[in-house]
């Protein structure tokens, strides 16, 4: 037994030394070792958390968007139906088959490019009837009709959503019904339930469902907007004396894959009493991640509304919401302005705030790392 433990001994010391230097290896010319080179550089990272909207039924490589695609490697693209600085439709949906031909398109440069799109069903449906596509209900409806009319319905919209290559849904609304005459959430039907757990399941069916799919899905508006009397799309909006804490419920042990999180421009003091509005606030970002132990992506509502670009510049709303922790930051390009260099600006605010030291490369590797995932 011992002659054999100690054949078996050195075998495993040659076996082992073979791994790691040969004998045929001359180790007395090997240099140190090259350090190896990043998976992915600052640039891609950076690219990695711009979510991005264009004007266009299709891209070709004329369109500003290629190029954003091909240099700056963003990451991410969301769809409009609506454009609102020329307040006219059709800005990137015509049809199915139209919209088929531009994911695409788009797909051509990067095969892994998030396409996004709100597609709550009732009054935010980008797609609509007008354009060919099945009517689905609103949260509130779909909450009253049960589960398996809710199953139903989230089902049918991941088969529409993944038809025409769109694989990010910008729903379900996690907001509760706190306030009824809400006009951004309770009074256009987008909250499921004034009931907070109600609301927590049906996110829950609405997500299975489009996961499926293969869709990634976004709660939003972290942390409640249900509460409010104003619209961010038109400037701040305050929660502090209407927020309840039961606004966060839905929020609450969410799986990090195949799910991410909007915060909301809503000021709300109760969980940052500085007054930052929630997309900007690094306390906010922090009582998601820490305290619920939401891991996953955490996304900005889009910064071009009101609420931002009425108090900040581009360059400050990029900036802060980078230093608040957001992982993917919304550019839709379609506020009072269009931009077509929008994504060029962008990426010059975040490369040098690595550089001036303000935030490190690995902070922006690992919201890119997140964004991947997805």
């Amino acid at each position: 037994m011992k002659q054999i433990a100690l054949i078996l001994s050195m075998m495993v010391m040659v076996a082992c030394g073979s791994r790691t230097a040969p004998a045929t290896e001359d180790t007395d010319t090997v240099g140190p070792a090259e350090p190896e080179a990043p998976e992915y550089t600052l640039e891609e990272n950076i690219g990695a958390m711009l979510l991005v909207g264009f004007r266009g039924t299709e891209v070709d490589s004329t369109h500003h968007l290629w190029r954003d695609l091909r240099d700056y490697h963003v990451g991410s693209v969301i769809l409009f139906d609506y454009d609102v600085p020329t307040g006219t439709r059709g800005r990137n949906i015509q049809s199915a088959e139209q919209l088929r031909h531009l994911c695409g398109q788009l797909r051509q440069w990067n095969p892994d490019l998030l396409i996004g799109i709100d597609q709550e069903g009732g009054y935010v449906s980008r797609l609509s009837t007008r354009y060919g596509f099945p009517k689905i209900p609103s949260a509130k409806r779909l909450a009253a009709m049960g589960d398996d009319s809710l199953r139903h319905y989230a089902a049918l919209t991941g088969e529409m959503l993944e038809s025409v290559g769109i694989n990010l849904d910008f729903a379900p609304v996690a907001d509760v019904d706190v306030n009824p005459k809400c006009p951004v959430i309770g009074g256009i039907e987008r909250s499921f339930s004034a009931d907070a757990g109600r609301v927590r399941q049906c996110c829950l069916l609405w997500n299975q469902e489009l996961v499926r799919h293969n869709v990634v899905c976004c709660m939003k508006h972290f942390p409640g907007h249900g509460s409010s009397r104003g619209d961010t799309h038109r400037g701040l909006v305050d929660v502090t004396d209407t927020w309840q804490p039961c606004e966060l419920d839905p929020y609450r042990n969410l799986p990090s894959e195949g799910t991410m999180v909007m915060t909301a421009h809503v000021i709300n003091r109760q969980l940052d009493s500085s007054g930052l509005p929630a997309s900007l606030s690094p306390k906010i970002t922090s009582y998601l991640r820490d305290t619920l132990g939401f891991q996953g992506v955490i996304v900005t509502d889009d910064l071009a509304m009101g609420a931002i670009v009425q108090q900040y510049s581009f360059e400050q709303a990029v900036r802060m919401a980078v230093l608040a922790g957001a992982d993917l930051l919304c550019l839709s390009n379609n506020g009072g302005t269009y931009d077509p260099d929008m994504v060029p600006r962008a990426v010059r605010v975040i490369r040098r705030m690595v550089e001036d030291g303000t935030v490190s490369a690995d902070r922006i590797a690992q919201s890119a790392k997140r964004v991947r995932s997805l």
